[in-house]
């Protein structure tokens, strides 16, 4: 068995070998990734310089009314620490501008649109820039729909999907990413005050080994309520999660006309 030394080793060649091996697969000069001030980031950015050089990773800070000073300037002071060239664009007039079409209240629907409008600049950058878009997201929130659909979730490539946000913290101390921006209370930034282990009901080491035995292991919800140390009925919202969000682990849904591919 590998000891976790070991272990944090394989996460690093792995996502490293990935983001290396499909950017030059694309034919791309390197990557643009959005850089939030969280762990998820950080660590997608961190590995990419490690795979092509901090001089082919473009990053955006993109802020917008409910983003934190302080996460922006984590996202900042990340960037200067990794020799990651940046640009900072406030997103928030972008965003006011779609609401002055359409009125909303629902914080939900308003948190969505601006994680949408991000995804659009980082496409404008990958494709004014020959780069390839890189994903943050981490396997504990592809499982449970944690993200937003076209938003965040649209990407080209996401080298921290296969690992668990437990193995994400490990992954990014191996990579040098500050301890304050590894320990800080993970979210979204959806909306002010908004943090993922509020929302999701579980702390990401609950929700973590829920997943390794419900979806890995493929055993009873309630077996994998006593694995994680949770209750019952926290369980099955969590399992509930994982069904209702399958449409976004997939490809856009079509009639099949039984033609041979």
């Amino acid at each position: 068995m590998a000891t976790g030394e070991q272990r944090v080793e394989t996460y690093v060649e792995r996502t490293t070998e990935f983001v290396a091996d499909k950017v030059d697969e694309a034919g791309a000069e390197g990557v643009v990734v959005g850089l939030s001030g969280g762990i998820d980031s950080a660590t997608a950015s961190a590995v990419a310089v490690e795979a092509v050089g901090a001089e082919n990773v473009h990053g955006l800070v993109l802020p917008s009314e409910v983003s934190g000073d302080e996460n922006m300037s984590d996202a900042e002071r990340h960037a200067e620490e990794f020799g990651i060239e940046y640009d900072t664009i406030e997103i928030q007039p972008v965003v006011d501008e779609f609401l002055e079409g359409y009125t909303v209240e629902e914080e939900m629907a308003i948190g969505n649109l601006a994680a949408r409008v991000r995804m659009c600049y980082n496409y404008l950058v990958a494709n004014s820039e020959s780069l390839l878009v890189l994903g943050t997201g981490n396997r504990s929130e592809l499982m449970v729909g944690y993200y937003t659909k076209y938003g965040d979730g649209g990407v080209d490539i996401l080298p921290l999907g296969g690992l668990y946000k437990t193995e994400v913290r490990e992954l990014a101390r191996r990579l040098g990413v500050d301890e304050s921006i590894v320990e800080k209370p993970p979210t979204a930034g959806l909306w002010e005050g908004q943090t993922d282990e509020e929302e999701l009901g579980a702390t990401y080491d609950e929700l973590d080994d829920f997943l390794r035995a419900y979806v890995d292991e493929d055993v009873s919800v309630e077996d994998a309520a006593e694995a994680a140390g949770i209750t019952v009925e926290t369980a099955r919202r969590l399992e509930s999660l994982y069904r209702r969000s399958e449409h976004k682990r997939k490809t856009p849904p079509y009639p099949d006309f039984g033609r041979d591919s």
